[in-house]
Formats: C-alpha cells, sequence, structure tokens
C-alpha cells in the first residue's frame, strides 16, 4: 500500500539536508582532487574520509538484510555509503547509467525508512552530470 499523502509530501528533515549537502560537497572534492577513471572502492574509500574530515558520521557496506515472511534473511545487499545516518549514497564508476541503479536506491530508501539518497557516477567529466538525488 502507498504511503499517507501527508508522508510522501512531507519535507525531508533539515538534518538529513545538511548531510546531503555535506555529501555533495564532499563528492565534489573528491571528483575534483582525483577525476573520473578509478574503481568505485577508491571513490567511496575517498568520499568517506572526506565526510568524517567534516565530522559526519560514516558507515561503508552497510549489510541490508532482506525480510521475508517474517524473516531477515542476509543476501549480501550493501549500502555503498550511509552518511549522518540519515543519507544513503550509492556510488558508481561507470560508463553508462542504467536504471536499476536507481530503483537499487529506492528500494535502499524504502527498506531503511530514510527519505533521502543520492545516486553518484564519479566517472564522468563534470560531477553535475553523474548526480542523481532521490527521495523516498
Amino acid at each position: 500500500m502507498d504511503k499517507p499523502i501527508q508522508k510522501r509530501f512531507a519535507p525531508i528533515p533539515v538534518d538529513a539536508e545538511v548531510i546531503g549537502k555535506k555529501v555533495l560537497d564532499a563528492a565534489y572534492a573528491v571528483h575534483t582532487a582525483i577525476g573520473p577513471g578509478f574503481l568505485e572502492s577508491v571513490y567511496e574509500a575517498c568520499l568517506a574520509h572526506k565526510l568524517r574530515q567534516e565530522n559526519v558520521l560514516v558507515s561503508t557496506q552497510v549489510v541490508m538484510p532482506v525480510t521475508f515472511e517474517g524473516v531477515q534473511i542476509e543476501t549480501g545487499l550493501r549500502l555503498d555509503l550511509l552518511a549522518g545516518k540519515l543519507v544513503i549514497v550509492e556510488l558508481k564508476s561507470v560508463e553508462t547509467m542504467i536504471p536499476l541503479y536507481e530503483a537499487q536506491l529506492l528500494t535502499y530508501l524504502k527498506v531503511t525508512g530514510l527519505r533521502l539518497g543520492y545516486l553518484i557516477n564519479f566517472n564522468v567529466v563534470h560531477l553535475k552530470n553523474g548526480v542523481k538525488r532521490m527521495v523516498n
């Protein structure tokens, strides 16, 4: 069943917006410093480092169990990065983005109950062309 209209259109919490801005600022700093062409794991480590410099609590490779028939099942799903316990960041370093990546992030937002996420592809010349903000 769909979320109640009030929740669907409720503003993103201010704390999440603040963390989201720090995520974007850090992503731009990382991309400016090292550019495209590295593996996702390199961007993940650099972005986590940069966010920690900004005093943002960061977890990487956060395990995402799936609840099926009332049982939590370990599936191997992992969030690339969780910033401030409020913002999910899915990182890519690919030539072409596909709709599956957006669906993946939306699923993570729904499963966690978090509202704000970013899909960031570092394999672009200008990072602004690789950022997708997503809201649940």
